[in-house]
């Protein structure tokens, strides 16, 4: 499977003045705030990448702040809910699009409560990886050690339905294996107890796999793109490494707002988030993540989303994961 989304008259004036003003010359006239709905991981790394862009863009602050809980709904609420004034918004992974299939009843609504403002950078792929204390060199002898009983394998999530655990999940359902899931608050904390041998597998992104793996406290078994990864070409794809049927893209990172931010300040936002990623700079960041510029427009990201969305439905019930 692959985972790739007479009162009217008055009512436009009355817009079209206010966003004049907004943009205007006082905008930005304080702190702006972007909030990524987990702890240390790639969402974080491209949210503290592209901030520091805009920054020198937008002649204004723009800080980051990390809320990590429940795999992104509760910092996504936030923004939903938030004033639409084009001061707070949110970075986050494509777990925004797997959120819907997992949890019974979400705070909000992904389609509706939140403006898609602009894809920002995507993944070709994910990398499994083990602890090097695990005896196993390719997929095929891992499966096999998952088989054997009096070996007990655990493998790390950065938290229940994130594409990390979907992979994990595609994975055991691909290769008839049972180990255990361990969901954590965030990429960072599940991939240092991955180190530290806590746990001894792990669906890891680019971004933070990589100085991890080129140092060798990581031992990457198989790449899930189409195709290796450039940087790891000695790294099988799942396919070549045995695993059938098993695609995954690496997940992509867009920027939201609340819903009803008016046309020109989500314009604005748009303009200002594909100015920075052609900056020398955010190319250079990206690439040493392993990331991708993802550019699209705001009716192709909001398409894509809705894609994305359905998609991962599909995903969790193949996985078998029942909504919460």
């Amino acid at each position: 499977m692959r985972i790739r989304v007479a009162g009217l008259r008055s009512g436009v004036l009355l817009s079209a003045i206010w966003c004049t003003a907004a943009w205007g010359q006082s905008y930005p006239g304080r702190l702006v705030t972007i909030v990524v709905p987990f702890a240390a991981g790639a969402p974080d790394s491209v949210a503290r990448v592209m901030a520091k862009q805009l920054q020198s863009q937008i002649g204004q602050s723009v800080i980051v702040e990390n809320r990590p809980a429940a795999n992104g709904t509760i910092a996504t609420e936030a923004i939903a809910k938030a004033p639409p004034d084009g001061y707070s918004f949110l970075i986050t992974s494509a777990s925004i699009a797997v959120n819907p299939s997992i949890y019974r009843k979400l705070p909000y609504d992904v389609l509706t409560d939140l403006d898609a403002v602009a894809s920002i950078c995507r993944t070709d792929g994910y990398v499994l990886a083990i602890n090097p204390s695990v005896p196993a060199r390719t997929v095929q002898e891992l499966v096999a050690l998952a088989r054997d009983p009096s070996k007990r394998l655990a493998y790390g999530s950065p938290g229940i339905g994130n594409t990390l655990h979907l992979a994990g999940e595609l994975f055991k359902a691909r290769t008839g294996i049972d180990i255990t899931h361990v969901p954590y608050r965030g990429a960072g904390p599940a991939i240092t107890d991955l180190l530290g041998g806590q746990i001894q597998v792990m669906f890891v992104t680019p971004p933070l796999s990589l100085a991890h793996i080129q140092s060798g406290r990581l031992r990457p078994l198989a790449f899930t793109g189409t195709s290796r990864w450039s940087v790891l070409p000695d790294v099988p794809t799942m396919a070549e490494a045995g695993v059938a049927d098993f695609v995954m893209d690496g997940g992509w990172f867009g920027l939201f707002a609340p819903a009803k931010l008016p046309a020109d300040i989500a314009a604005r936002l748009h303009r200002e988030v594909t100015t920075a990623l052609t900056a020398p700079e955010v190319q250079k960041n990206f690439a040493t993540l392993g990331l991708n510029p993802f550019e699209s427009s705001r009716a192709e990201f909001k398409a894509f989303l809705a894609e994305q969305v359905r998609a991962y439905a599909e995903l969790a019930r193949m996985a078998k994961i029942e909504p919460q």
